[in-house]
């Protein structure tokens, strides 16, 4: 309704009384709905919305359809509450004097181009489904289900029965919709091809995407209770060790019920899932557990600074940080078990000089040989590395400060500067600093073709 002034108003409903009573009434209508009709299309028009029938939404790139949803949740309320409900207002205003005229003439101006209006979102919930377009769908059925009421309210006659049903039915399919879609994110991580490990055990391609996309999610948290409303979580089987890890019994039920932290939970679980597959790319399995390490460690620390942490709380964090240390204990154990065992005793320095040397160049040929292969290797998060770093020392210099201390005096001075003690503890702990020095970048050649379709459909996350 444009802004029209209580006299205009007056006005017209003189007018209408005058026709009707002097027998223009069927004329006064059909002129009224005609004119009426038009300016509520053109409403429409100027807020930016075009009908569009359903092949045709179909047809649309994402980027364009998703520009027009834009467009829409931006107008819906305006859409709803001033133009719909101001005809509903003129309406009632004008024909005041007969109940069957005004809802005649309300539904014939407004329904069909209300029923339009909100069976966009329909269409939309039905185009193909992709991760990508999850955001926008929630935000339509938030908006469609924040409008409801007004939609019941103007819409409340018998005639404009249609509307509501649109609007009902437009709800109901952008809730399948969403369920469908975050289906297909599962399944997409599930079905995740790529077969290269991430150079030296770095976060996963998989990893970044898919905790970007569960870390925006989270914040649909109230309008997933919704969508999920009355729908039992259906987890397929898991090794009951599995499930233990993944803490999901103990997630702290959020706000607005355990069911949608729950959800979240197996999200993560089934990501955690590929992940331990991915693990077994990789030869070395010191270099599997450093990668589980690491990419469990990024999950950590996106769910502890989004709305993930309130929703699976503080159990399911304090669970896997534990996992997350044994992860790092393992590859400790797996990757300098051996050299710390060359590292001679102290009674080792009393032996004869040439097995002594030969004990100590064991392991300086071990030691080397780690360093050389783990230096490159990744440790993402900053504390972390700098704990594993500490740890690997804490095993090494020690045991070898008290061996170098007893035998440095024993040894001559001509060997010890030559091949026998090559390396003082403070060498040991200057090395042992260098390693995991690795970018855990693999190049332009070393994205498979499974992640570059991660990259190319989860771009968005980065801008949602």
């Amino acid at each position: 309704m444009e802004n029209a002034s209580p006299n205009a108003m007056s006005d017209l409903r003189a007018i209408a009384q005058a026709m009707i009573s002097t027998g223009y009434g069927r004329e006064c209508v059909a002129i009224y709905k005609t004119t009426r009709k038009s300016i509520v299309y053109e409403g429409l028009c100027r807020l930016g919305f075009e009908h569009l029938t359903l092949n045709k939404i179909q047809k649309l790139d994402w980027g364009v359809l998703e520009l027009k949803i834009r467009n829409w949740l931006a107008t819906s309320g305006v859409a709803v509450r001033t133009l719909f409900a101001g005809e509903r207002i003129l309406c009632d205003h004008i024909f005041d004097g007969s109940d069957a005229i005004r809802e005649s003439c309300f539904a014939d101006i407004a329904g069909s181009a209300a029923v339009g209006f909100l069976g966009f979102a329909e269409s939309v919930a039905k185009t193909k489904k992709s991760p990508e377009k999850l955001f926008r769908i929630l935000d339509m059925f938030s908006s469609m289900s924040g409008l409801w009421m007004d939609i019941e309210s103007v819409f409340c006659f018998d005639s404009t029965s249609a509307v509501r049903a649109q609007a009902l039915t437009s709800l109901m399919k952008l809730a399948e919709a969403a369920r469908a879609t975050v289906s297909e994110f599962e399944s997409a991580v599930q079905k995740d091809g790529s077969k290269a490990g991430v150079p030296g055990g770095g976060i996963h391609p998989l990893t970044r995407y898919a905790m970007n996309y569960i870390v925006f999610l989270a914040d649909y948290e109230k309008t997933l209770a919704d969508v999920y409303a009355g729908i039992p979580l259906q987890m397929p089987p898991l090794p009951e060790s599995f499930l233990d890890s993944s803490a999901i019994a103990s997630v702290s039920p959020s706000a607005f019920g355990s069911g949608v932290s729950l959800r979240f939970a197996w999200l993560l679980v089934v990501l955690l899932c590929k992940l331990d597959g991915k693990a077994e790319l990789y030869k070395e399995p010191a270099l599997s557990y450093l990668f589980l390490a690491n990419n469990l460690q990024y999950m950590i620390g996106k769910v502890s600074e989004s709305r993930l942490g309130f929703l699976l709380g503080s159990g399911w964090v304090a669970k896997h940080a534990a996992k997350a240390r044994h992860y790092a204990a393992s590859y400790e154990r797996i990757g300098w078990a051996r050299v710390a065992a060359a590292i001679p005793t102290p009674d080792a320095a009393a032996e004869p000089p040439v097995r002594a040397d030969g004990r100590v160049r064991v392991f300086y040929e071990r030691f080397e040989e780690a360093v050389r292969v783990q230096r490159e290797w990744v440790v993402a998060d900053p504390i972390m590395k700098a704990e594993m770093r500490s740890s690997v020392a804490e095993l090494l210099v020690p045991a070898y400060r008290e061996f170098y201390d007893a035998y440095r005096p024993i040894v001559a001075a001509d060997v010890v500067n030559g091949t026998a003690l090559r390396f003082a503890p403070e060498d040991v702990m200057g090395r042992v600093m260098e390693l995991f020095s690795g970018s855990g970048s693999g190049g332009s050649g070393s994205t498979s073709g499974s992640d570059r379709s991660w990259s190319k459909s989860l771009w968005w996350s980065n801008s949602h």
